[in-house]
This record gives structure tokens, C-alpha cells and sequence, in this order.
């Protein structure tokens, strides 16, 4: 009886553990804090992806806004045949206010071209060891902002990588 017992015990504490878990580190939920879900939050700083950019020296009077693509982009690291490990990136389009439908109008050929320089960039070991220091990712922004304007023209005045991670198999 005891046998049996004992595992039914240990289940109901490591459950009820797991649930006062889930509640401890469950996120707050702040009417300060932006929706997450809504594409046109600042997942940085909270402000409304749309206003003054004054991050960059040549539009510091010009209105822009980030078009954050749809879905992320899963990049395989390849070493000796077999995929060592996953990078996912999510990407976003900084554009002059009133164009982002030029982004989604060209979005297939945008992901196929931002794709190829994210495959070459991990090719050329880009995203090995301290990938995501400032001077290993300064090529990928630069070949990503020439593809988005190879691809969108003008249109394009910036690509930021707003979210990335390496899973290691």
C-alpha cells in the first residue's frame, strides 16, 4: 500500500510545486507595459514604433516606423555535415511613415534575400562564439540593410535585429 502511496505523494507535490512556480515567475501585467503581441510595440523601450528616429544622424527630422516581419528567421549551423545548432532571428524594417505595405507587398523576395545573407554569414562562421558582440554583428547589419534596399529600393533605411538566439544541439 505504502508503494503506492508514495508516488501519488510525490506527484501531487512536484505538481502543486510547479504550479507555485508558474505563479511566482509568471510576468506582471502593467497597463505601462506595451502588448507584446501587437506588432507595432517597441519591444525595447515600450513607445509606439512610429515617431522621430534619432538613432540615426541622416533622418533626424524625418517620421519613420519598423515593420517587423511576420515570422522569425531559423538559421542552421552546419559543422562537418550535420546542423550543430539553430539560429532564430526576428527582424524588423525601418521605413519612412505610410510605406510599411511596400515591405509585405515584397516580403517573400525581403525573407529570400535575408535569408541568403544570413546562410552565407553562418557559412563564414558569423555566428560562432561570441556571435552577438558588436563587431561580429556589424557585418550582418550591413549585409542586411543592402539586401532590404536591393530588394525595397528607398523604401529601406534600416534593418534591426530585434530578437536572436542560439539553440546548441
Amino acid at each position: 500500500m505504502l508503494r503506492l502511496i508514495l508516488p501519488i505523494v510525490f506527484l501531487i507535490i512536484g505538481v502543486a510545486g510547479g504550479v507555485g512556480a508558474g505563479f511566482m515567475f509568471a510576468p506582471v501585467h502593467d497597463e505601462a507595459m506595451p502588448d507584446m503581441t501587437d506588432p507595432s510595440a517597441d519591444t525595447v523601450s515600450g513607445r509606439a514604433m512610429t515617431g522621430e528616429n534619432s538613432d540615426t544622424p541622416d533622418s533626424s527630422s524625418a517620421r519613420t516606423e519598423f515593420v517587423r516581419l511576420n515570422s522569425q528567421f531559423v538559421v542552421p549551423i552546419v559543422h562537418m555535415g550535420s546542423v550543430r545548432s539553430l539560429v532564430v532571428l526576428a527582424l524588423s524594417v525601418e521605413v519612412p511613415v505610410g510605406e510599411s505595405d511596400a515591405v509585405f507587398a515584397r516580403e517573400p523576395r525581403l525573407r529570400d534575400a535575408f535569408l541568403q545573407v544570413m546562410f552565407a554569414h553562418a557559412n563564414a562562421g558569423g555566428f560562432d562564439g561570441s556571435f552577438t558582440e558588436a563587431a561580429a554583428m556589424a557585418p550582418l547589419r550591413r549585409s542586411l540593410r543592402e539586401a532590404a534596399r536591393t530588394t525595397l529600393g528607398d523604401v529601406a533605411l534600416d534593418v534591426l535585429i530585434v530578437d536572436i538566439a542560439r539553440q546548441d544541439a
